[in-house]
């Protein structure tokens, strides 16, 4: 598929246990580690989607330590 052509397929917004998101076409099955979040849609709304809540970009466990030495 060329740059210009438009993308129709369907995306999930997906989430590992890291608390990390990606995308995943919504007709395959989700590679392991990975859950679906509960956003199903093209691929520009999921990533969208993604820049709005996934704010904090640090993974969950690096998170949680930095809580614990505070």
């Amino acid at each position: 598929m060329h740059a210009e052509e438009a993308d129709d397929r369907r995306y999930l917004v997906v989430l590992n246990d890291e608390e990390q998101y990606s995308i995943w076409w919504a007709d395959r099955a989700l590679p392991a580690g990975w859950h679906p979040e509960g956003t199903e849609g093209g691929k520009d709304e999921c990533l969208a989607h993604i820049g709005k809540i996934w704010t904090d970009l640090r993974p969950a466990s690096l998170r949680r330590r930095m809580a614990a030495a505070r």
